[in-house]
C-alpha cells in the first residue's frame, strides 16, 4: 500500500501572497489548489518545481535543487527537469505512487503584462494514466473506489486508458480476493476507513461526503445524459452509485476533458467468474512469481500475441476464468478453428502483427488527448483490414464481420495525415499537403515565397508598363515594389508610397500589404490552422468511438486465439471437455510453466469424481508433489478460461472456486507468522469451499510442533473428506494421515517415488496409486549440499529418536504403524481428565484457533497424567 504524497511542509510558505514576486504569488495560488501534489509549473523549456516540491522531487529523480534569490524574505528552492523529457521523469514519479499536476502556460508572453497566464491541464495519478509512455502496454492501469457497508462493500474501477467502467457488491469477506483479481494502481477510500490495500496501490483518502448516493446518481447522470440509471441496473444500489459517481468526478478532475469514450456502466455478477483468493493468484503464479517477476509466469508461457491488446486481453482472461460454459465453448470453437488451419492462421498472425493499440488510441481521442502518430498508426491499422477480414473469413466468418471499420474512416484519415506525421503538434508538420487551400498557402508563404514574389512582379510590370519594376524584401522595410524615378508617372493608382530613396521610389500595393501580412504571421496562422484542423479530425473520430472500441476488442481477441491455437499447436494441447456431473478427469497433464523450462517431463493423470474426492499424495520432497496439484490448478483455470489445455485430455464439472494453501511465508507487516499465515488460509478454505470448489493443500501443519501439526493437518482432512466434499489434492508428510481412507470412502491414497541405488537418488515424478513407501528426507537433505558429516549426525540422531518411540510404544517410523490414529477416545479409561476433555471436544465446530488452543490443554492434562 502506497500512500499518495502530502507535502512535507519542512519550510512553510506564508498563506499571505502580497510578500511575494509576482509569479511566486501565481505558482503559491495554483499549489494551493493542489497541496497533496507535486505541481510542475511550466516556464519556456523546463517545467520548474518551488520550495517543498522542489526539495521532494530533487531526492526522487535525482535531480538538482538550487536556491535562487528570494520571494517575501523566503530563499526561492527550486527544481527542474525539461518539456521535452518530462515524460520520463512523470513515470518514475508514478511508479512511486506520486501524483503530479501539470500546469501550462496558457496566455501570450508577448501580450502578457505581468506573468503569463497558467493553468493545471491535467493531474497524473498512478491510476489515471493515458499516455503510452506512462503505462505498461501489456497490462491495465485500474482506478477504483470502495464504500464499506456493514456486511456488504460496493466497489466501481474503470480503465481510463480503455474506458472500462465496472461496478459490482460483494460480501466484506470478499474484498481482499476482489483487490487482488483487479489489482488497482490507485484505490479511493473514505478518510475514515481503515484498510490494508497491495503494496503496489497507491491509496487516496476522501472526504467521506463525497460517497454520498445521491451525489453519485447525480454525477452519472450528468455523464451519461440520462435521466435515471435504469440501462445499468444500478438505481436500487446507492453504495454502488456513490463509488461510481465519485470515479467519473475524479477522473474528469485529472483528466480536465469529457471522458467521451466511457459510454457505459457493466454491473458484474461475482458469481460469473469462478473465483480466486489472493493466496491462489499468487500461488499459481498467473501473471506474476513468487518473487514478484514477471517470467516465468502462466501468462508469460501463453503469450503469443502480436499486439498489446491481445496480451492485455490474455492477462483479463487468466484473471477472470468463467463459469458460464457457453461462452468458454464458444472460445473453444474458435480456437479449434484456428488450430486446425495452419496456414491461414499464419497469415492472420503476420497481418495484424504491428497493428496499432486501437483501444488505448480510441481513449486518448475520447480524451482529445491522441498525438499524431496515434492517428497515423489507426489509419495503417484500419487500412489493413480488408485483407485480414478476408483471411479470418475462411475460417470464421462470423467474427470476421467484426473487424469492420467505420466507412470512409481510413480515406479519411489518408488524406488528412502525413504519412510520417511529426511527433507532436507543437512545430506543426500533421496534416498532409492538399487536405486543406488555407494551410497550403500558408505552408507555400513560408516556403516558396519567391516564386509567389516573382508572379506579382510579372503581373506589376504588365499591368504597369514598367519594364524594370522589381517586387523586393529587406528586413527593415518589409515587402515593397522599387521603380526607378523616371518612371514614377506610370505607377498606378492604388500604388502607395513606402520609402523615397535618391534614385528611385519604393511603393506597397494592397495585394502586396495582404502578402506581407500573411508571410510574416504565416508560421503562426500555419500552426493555429494545423491545430484546428487537428482538433477538428479528432472530434470527427470522436464521433466514431464506440465502432472503433468494438473493432479493439475484436481485434484482440482474433490476437489473442491466434496465439493460443499455435501454442496448442507447437505443445499437443487439447480441448477440454465440459461435463455437468462433478468430477475432474486429467489424462497426461503437464504443468504448463515447468514443462516450458525443463526436459523430459513426466505427464501424470489425475481422477477424482463422486466416489473419489479427495487424494492424499505423500512423497519424497523434490518428488513433484506441488508441481501435480499446481498443473491440476492451472489446467482447470485455463479451461475455465476457454483455452487448451496441456494434456491428453481433460474433464471437468462444474467449479465455482479455486483454492491453493501450498508455501506460505510471514506477514512481517502485518505481525503475523508464518504458520498463523497459514492457519488463516486453511481457515479461508474451510469456511468458503463448497463441493463444487477445488482445493489444493500442502503440507498444512509443518510450521508447528510435529503432534500439533500432525494433529490439525488431520482434522483438516477430515473435515475436507467428511463435510466439505470439493474436489482436494491433500500433499503431506505425515505418513500417519494415509490411514484415513480406512474411515472415509471418497479419500484415496497417491504418491510419487523415488529410487535409491549406490547412494544416489532418483526421483520418478510419476503418480502412483498408495500411500509412500519412504519418505528420503536424508537423501533429499544430503542432494541438497548439507555436509555428509552433519547427515550422519542426522542419522544416528534419527535412529535414536526411533528406537526411543518405539521403546515407549510413541509414533516410530512414520512410515510403520500409526497407533496416533488408530487409537479411539473410547479405548481411553472414562474416568480420565484427558479422556473427559477429548470427549468435550466436537472437531466439526472448531475454528483453527480453538483447534490450537484445545491441542495445548490435551498437552497440558497429558503431562499432568503421563500414565494415561
Amino acid at each position: 500500500m502506497r500512500a499518495m504524497n502530502p507535502s512535507s511542509n519542512s519550510h512553510p510558505i506564508p498563506s499571505d501572497f502580497k510578500g511575494h514576486t509576482p509569479m511566486i504569488q501565481q505558482y503559491l495560488r495554483i499549489k494551493a489548489e493542489h497541496p497533496d501534489r507535486l505541481l510542475f509549473y511550466r516556464m519556456g523549456d523546463f517545467y520548474e518545481l518551488f520550495h517543498d516540491d522542489a526539495e521532494q522531487a530533487a531526492a526522487l529523480l535525482d535531480i538538482t535543487l538550487t536556491t535562487r534569490g528570494q520571494s517575501a524574505g523566503v530563499p526561492i528552492r527550486m527544481a527542474g527537469v525539461p518539456f521535452h523529457a518530462a515524460e520520463h521523469y512523470l513515470a518514475k514519479l508514478v511508479k512511486q505512487g506520486i501524483s503530479v499536476a501539470i500546469c501550462e502556460q496558457t496566455g501570450d508572453p508577448k501580450t502578457s503584462k505581468g506573468p503569463v497566464e497558467r493553468r493545471v491541464m491535467r493531474i497524473v495519478t498512478p491510476g489515471t494514466l493515458t499516455d503510452a509512455a506512462l503505462l505498461d502496454d501489456r497490462r491495465d492501469t485500474r482506478l477504483m473506489a470502495i464504500l464499506p457497508g456493514k456486511e456488504r462493500v460496493a466497489l466501481a474501477w474503470l480503465t481510463l486508458s480503455s474506458g472500462e467502467f465496472r461496478a459490482s457488491e460483494i460480501n466484506a469477506s470478499q474484498l481482499t480476493a476482489e483487490l487482488a483479481r483487479l489489482a488497482p494502481a490507485e484505490l479511493l477510500i473514505p478518510e475514515d476507513y481503515l484498510l490494508s490495500a497491495p503494496e503496489d496501490t497507491a491509496l487516496v483518502r476522501r472526504p467521506s461526503w463525497q460517497f454520498d448516493a445521491g451525489r453519485g446518481h447525480r454525477l452519472l447522470c450528468e455523464h451519461f445524459a440520462l435521466h435515471n440509471l435504469d440501462a445499468f441496473g444500478i438505481n436500487d444500489r446507492p453504495a454502488i452509485q456513490a463509488v461510481a459517481g465519485l470515479l467519473v468526478e475524479y477522473a474528469h478532475h485529472t483528466q480536465q476533458a469529457a471522458l467521451r469514450h466511457l459510454a457505459g456502466l457493466t454491473l458484474e455478477r461475482p458469481d460469473s467468474f469462478v473465483q480466486l483468493d489472493a493466496a491462489a493468484r499468487r500461488t499459481l503464479e498467473i501473471t506474476e512469481t513468487l518473487r514478484g517477476a514477471p517470467t516465468p509466469t502462466l501468462f508469460s508461457e501463453l503469450d503469443r500475441c502480436v499486439t498489446s491488446m491481445g496480451s492485455r486481453l490474455l492477462a483479463r482472461w487468466l484473471h477472470h476464468p468463467l463459469t458460464d460454459r457457453h461462452i468458454l465453448s464458444q472460445r473453444l470453437d474458435a480456437l479449434e478453428a484456428l488450430h486446425d488451419a495452419d496456414a491461414p492462421r499464419a497469415r492472420i498472425q503476420a497481418q495484424i502483427k504491428g497493428s496499432a493499440d486501437v483501444e488505448r488510441i480510441s481513449a486518448r481521442i475520447g480524451l482529445g488527448s491522441a498525438r499524431p502518430r496515434d492517428l497515423s498508426g489507426l489509419r495503417d491499422t484500419l487500412q489493413k483490414l480488408p485483407d485480414l477480414r478476408a483471411s479470418l473469413g475462411a475460417i470464421l466468418p462470423t467474427r470476421a464481420k467484426h473487424l469492420t471499420a467505420p466507412s470512409g474512416l481510413a480515406e479519411h484519415l489518408q488524406r488528412a495525415l502525413r504519412q510520417e506525421p511529426a511527433l507532436t503538434l507543437r512545430e506543426g508538420g500533421v496534416i498532409a499537403e492538399g487536405f486543406d487551400p488555407l494551410l497550403d498557402e500558408l505552408r507555400t508563404l513560408q516556403s516558396d515565397s519567391g516564386t509567389f514574389l516573382l508572379e506579382i512582379e510579372q503581373r506589376e510590370r504588365e499591368r504597369s508598363g514598367i519594364a524594370n519594376l522589381r517586387v523586393e524584401y529587406n528586413r527593415v522595410s518589409g515587402f515593397y515594389i522599387e521603380v526607378s524615378r523616371g518612371q514614377t508617372d506610370k505607377v498606378p493608382a492604388d500604388y502607395h508610397r513606402r520609402q523615397t530613396l535618391k534614385n528611385c521610389e519604393r511603393y506597397l500595393t494592397p495585394e502586396l500589404k495582404a502578402f506581407e501580412t500573411r508571410y510574416l504571421s504565416a508560421a503562426d496562422q500555419s500552426l493555429a490552422r494545423e491545430r484546428e484542423l487537428y482538433a477538428t479530425l479528432l472530434g470527427q473520430l470522436a464521433a466514431h468511438l464506440p465502432e472503433l472500441q468494438a473493432l479493439a476488442q475484436a481485434m484482440a481477441e482474433i490476437d489473442l486465439l491466434a496465439g493460443q491455437a499455435e501454442i496448442a499447436r507447437e505443445r499437443d494441447y487439447c480441448r477440454p471437455h465440459y461435463q455437468t456431473e462433478w468430477g475432474l478427469t486429467i489424462v497426461a497433464g503437464r504443468h504448463p510453466i515447468v514443462e516450458a523450462h525443463s526436459e523430459g517431463f513426466v505427464a501424470n493423470d489425475l481422477r477424482l469424481d463422486p466416489s473419489r474426492r479427495m487424494l492424499l499424495i505423500t512423497g519424497p520432497n523434490m518428488g513433484g508433489k506441488s508441481t501435480y496439484m499446481r498443473q491440476a490448478a492451472l489446467i482447470t483455470l485455463m479451461a475455465c478460461c476457454g483455452l487448451f489445455v496441456p494434456a491428453r485430455a481433460v474433464s471437468l464439472g462444474p467449479i465455482d472456486q479455486i483454492f491453493t494453501r501450498v508455501g506460505s511465508s510471514d506477514d512481517l507487516a502485518g505481525g503475523r507468522s508464518t504458520f498463523m499465515v497459514e492457519m488463516t488460509e486453511t481457515a479461508g478454505i474451510l469456511l468458503g469451499a463448497t463441493e463444487q470448489s477445488l482445493i489444493l493443500m500442502d503440507e498444512i501443519g509443518r510450521g508447528t510442533s510435529t503432534f500439533d501439526g500432525i494433529s490439525i493437518a488431520w482434522a483438516v482432512a477430515r473435515h475436507l473428506a467428511s463435510k466439505t466434499h470439493a474436489a482436494t489434492l491433500f500433499a503431506t508428510h505425515y505418513f500417519e494421515l494415509t490411514q484415513l481412507v480406512q474411515h472415509y470412502p471418497l479419500l484415496a491414497n497417491v504418491h510419487l517415488d523415488a529410487i535409491e541405488s549406490a547412494g544416489k537418488l532418483t526421483f520418478l515424478h510419476s503418480v502412483e496409486d498408495g500411500p509412500a513407501s519412504q519418505s528420503y528426507g536424508l537423501q533429499v537433505a544430503r542432494l541438497a549440499g548439507v555436509p555428509g558429516s552433519v547427515c550422519q549426525q542426522a542419522r544416528r540422531k534419527l535412529t535414536e529418536l526411533e528406537e526411543q518411540q518405539v521403546r515407549s510404544e510413541g509414533q516410530g517410523d512414520l512410515f510403520l504403524s500409526t497407533p496416533f490414529l488408530n487409537t479411539s477416545v473410547a479405548e481411553v479409561k472414562p474416568l480420565s481428565p484427558l479422556a473427559a476433555a477429548m470427549s468435550a471436544i466436537d472437531p466439526d465446530q472448531l475454528t483453527p484457533k480453538q483447534a490450537l488452543d484445545a491441542l495445548y490443554t490435551l498437552k497440558s492434562l497429558a503431562d499432568e497424567n503421563p500414565t494415561h
